[in-house]
């Protein structure tokens, strides 16, 4: 048997004949295998609900997983977390937790009854489709799988309010990606306070955009509180040409920051600011490279909540998209479980621009998107016409007949498009029988989809997740969990220590300079705490790396009591250089008290220390590997190394498929002319002898190599029928003498294309690389800076700006 992974392949299901229904070969149990690099160009999954939708949908995300490919899902209904109920062991215990017990019910059993029949029941499944065990366990070793709560802590929480992050270099670069950021994050969050405004004419729309822009422009990042303050203290005195209280007037802009303020004061909000950070390279990989699958479910969110998390998820998947290199293969997938309302034909809510350019442009990187619906009307059939391929259950009106009708042929307008035989097909579509029409294929098929790996048990209560993800969460909890303030940071908020609620800055030592970190929000009740800060220019150099890099490194570290060194591995580290310093406090802060240990002499012998730490301490670290013989970039952490290492080990696997194919295909024709020519030889002597050899040689040949030519259809039982043929043909010798010369010739022909096969798969194996990105053994190189390669921008006492957050927490506010 030949595995299904080997072809770089989704196995998805068998091809069923349009006119029987049956399958194309029922005995040879016909594979589909549907090509992953197919997916960069997108795909659409349409069917009503029972079409056997959500199978379809998992029965993909399992074959992308299989293969390394890490995903991101958002799941409305709960059903994609059925992901993660994938038992290698296939026995009622590993069902009993999940089991529906309403369905138990109504089948008359008792829950572990029901459970033992429910395993037997995937156990035959499974096998029906030829699939084991084992590839459950790899499924469940390939990729890291987790299940987030967006607003609620039943899964894994996610940060989406805690930090409006600046966006990249490439998103600013780009003046229309920057733009429509801004626009469809402004339109987001005035959704979520049930604002419905337009870009152009909303004047709330237009302060946040403006605010957005300000801060972002800047590298600074936002959150709730400074967008408050912002709102109420906008940082600029015009907008177009009127000044700002014309346009906008303080008491009406204090009514939005009311709003805002409200949304983030009431009950449960607090979920919104925790847990981990809406990153999406953390949501792709783990930190040592293995790829991940990240479901977000929003069943339990509003309308409002959910268009405002989806576009915010958006907009992140896009700028990360814009900070890939091309490729062809496929690098990631999103799938989306139900699209209504998000991507509607004629509406423009702030789902739909970031959904629009992932569509146009994600395919260039390697991004595909798996969109799925049931309500095919509700769809712009525009911005679909750029999914290359559709799957159409079910439906379950004419009118949306119709409509997937007009959105196929606007996807084929230049090609011939048969309507009426497409319609016809669709009319007869079964549960679970799909028509697949791809833009990479010569024809549309029909198939049914395969067994899922995956318990499909229904939709996942918020018990459910919790119960599933409860050891996952222990193990991030050290990671989202906020540091708390040392004694330095709790004495500075301390109102019953005199020493520490000073007014005024502290006296420093002649000859150390002084300057505060700019503060975020500084209209708020700010506590400087000191620290002493170090800015230099650092150029790292190696040729034999090909590093010629020039780096700021900033750093702050924290003043102690008493005469202890500053501890610089535990400094605080500045994305900014000594330029963004300010020589003046916000006024009305209260400082903390300046160690004694701040002297001239201390002073002096910290900055040596500074300079010998950033020599020894701060080396540029790249990655290197050496099958593949790669070197990481610059800033490229193990993580993003690993996954670039898997990018291309699957680029190779892909380029020596369609050489393969290339290859083969011209030697497969020439031997099926010549069995051609054989059998016509022997249909010349009796229809008896041609009936017997053509049950000898009839799909002989055709178990890989029809994978690798055209409609990449696997039997799987084909592959051993060669050397049958051969002993069958053999005792055909000894009763039919009189054909033996064309038995012979078809025989040789035989053996030729067996021989073909053999060869085809032995080098579909030498060619099916490792692409797991945690397999690849990794070196640290490490390139240090010389001392006269280190040059000091400014060294010196800077106080730094801290604030109250809504729990009473004390967290930093400078960028």
């Amino acid at each position: 048997m030949v595995e299904f992974e080997t072809l770089g392949g989704f196995y998805l299901g068998k091809v069923l004949d349009t006119e029987s229904g049956t399958t194309v070969d029922a005995k040879a149990n016909d594979v589909l295998l549907y090509d992953s690099k197919d997916l960069t160009t997108h795909a659409v999954i349409i069917g009503m609900t029972g079409s056997g939708k959500t199978g379809l949908g998992i029965g993909m995300l399992e074959e992308a997983l299989v293969d390394n490919i890490p995903l991101i899902a958002v799941d409305p209904k709960g059903d994609l977390s059925n992901l993660l109920l994938s038992f290698p062991e296939l026995n009622a215990d590993a069902f009993r937790p999940w089991i529906n017990e309403d369905e138990a019910v109504s089948a008359g059993q008792s829950a572990d009854a029901f459970a033992q029949a429910q395993a037997k029941l995937w156990q035959q499944g499974l096998a029906d489709w030829g699939m084991s065990e084992k590839r459950i366990a790899k499924l469940r070793q390939s990729v890291d799988m987790a299940v987030y709560t967006p607003g609620s802590s039943a899964g894994l929480p996610v940060s989406v309010l805690a930090s409006f992050q600046a966006p990249a270099k490439a998103v600013q670069d780009d003046a229309d990606a920057f733009r429509d950021k801004i626009q469809s994050t402004a339109t987001s969050l005035l959704a979520l306070l049930g604002i419905q405004a337009d870009a152009v004419t909303s004047r709330e729309h237009i302060l946040l955009a403006n605010i957005l822009e300000h801060h972002w422009r800047d590298g600074k990042n936002l959150d709730l509180a400074t967008l408050i303050h912002a709102i109420q203290a906008p940082p600029f005195e015009r907008i177009g040409v009127m000044d700002l209280d014309s346009f906008y007037p303080s008491k009406d802009r204090f009514e939005l920051a009311m709003k805002l303020n409200s949304l983030l004061a009431s009950p449960g909000f607090e979920a919104w600011l925790e847990g981990e950070p809406l990153d999406i390279n953390r949501m792709l990989y783990t930190p040592d490279g293995k790829a991940r699958a990240s479901i977000f479910s929003v069943s339990h969110l509003s309308d409002s909540e959910r268009m405002f998390f989806i576009s915010m998820l958006l907009n992140e998947l896009l700028a990360w998209t814009r900070s890939q290199s091309g490729t062809t293969s496929l690098r990631a997938l999103f799938y989306m479980d139900e699209i209504y309302g998000y991507l509607p034909p004629t509406a423009n809510p702030p789902s739909k621009t970031p959904m629009l350019t992932l569509l146009k442009q994600a395919r260039a990187f390697g991004l595909g998107l798996v969109l799925s619906t049931q309500n095919p009307v509700d769809l712009d059939y525009k911005a679909l016409s750029n999914a290359g391929t559709w799957f159409i259950g079910r439906l379950q009106t004419e009118r949306d007949k119709a409509r997937v009708l007009e959105g196929l042929e606007s996807a084929n307008s230049s090609s011939g498009f048969d309507k009426a035989r497409m319609s016809e097909i669709l009319s007869s579509l079964g549960k679970r029988k799909f028509l697949l029409h791809n833009v990479h294929e010569d024809a549309p098929l029909v198939f049914q989809t395969r067994w899922a790996m995956s318990y499909l048990r229904g939709p996942l209560t918020r018990e459910h997740i919790k119960q599933l993800m409860a050891d996952k969460k222990q193990q991030v909890s050290s990671v989202t969990q906020p540091p708390a303030p040392d004694a330095t940071v709790a004495a500075a908020s301390s109102p019953s220590s005199s020493a520490t609620d000073a007014s005024t800055p502290p006296i420093v030592p002649d000859g150390i300079p002084v300057y505060y970190a700019p503060a975020n929000t500084p209209d708020a009740p700010l506590h400087y705490v000191p620290a002493i800060a170090g800015f230099a220019d650092v150029h790292y150099s190696s040729v034999t790396h090909g590093v010629n890099e020039d780096k700021v490194l900033s750093l702050a570290a924290q003043l102690q009591d008493g005469p202890v060194a500053l501890d610089w591995d535990d400094a605080l580290v500045f994305t900014q250089d000594a330029s963004a310093l300010v020589s003046e406090p916000v006024a009305d802060a209260v400082f903390a008290e300046l160690p004694a240990s701040v002297t001239t002499k201390a002073f002096t012998k910290w900055q040596k220390d500074f300079l010998k730490h950033v020599r020894q301490d701060h080396p540029l670290k790249l990655f290197k590997c050496r099958h593949p013989k790669k070197t990481s970039q610059v800033d490229e952490d193990e993580a993003a190394f690993r996954a670039s290492l898997a990018q291309y080990a699957r680029e190779e696997r892909d380029l020596q498929t369609e050489k393969l194919r290339k290859k083969y295909a011209s030697k497969l024709q020439t031997l099926q002319e010549r069995l051609r020519r054989a059998e016509q030889a022997v249909q010349k002597e009796t229809e008896q002898a041609r009936q017997k050899q053509m049950d000898t040689v009839v799909s002989v040949g055709t178990a890989l190599l029809g994978a690798f030519m055209g409609r990449k259809v696997m039997s799987r039982t084909n592959a051993t029928r060669a050397g049958s043929a051969i002993k069958s043909a053999g005792r055909m010798q000894k009763e039919q003498m009189d054909i033996a010369h064309a038995k012979e010739t078809i025989l040789a022909v035989q053996q030729q294309i067996s021989d073909l096969e053999s060869q085809l798969e032995a080098e579909i194996q030498a060619t099916s690389s490792m692409i797991d990105p945690s397999a690849f053994e990794l070196e640290d190189v490490l390139v240090k800076a010389k001392s006269a390669d280190i040059t000091l921008q400014a060294f010196t006492l800077l106080w730094l700006p801290y604030r109250l957050d809504a729990q009473g927490r004390l967290v930093p506010d400078w960028a």
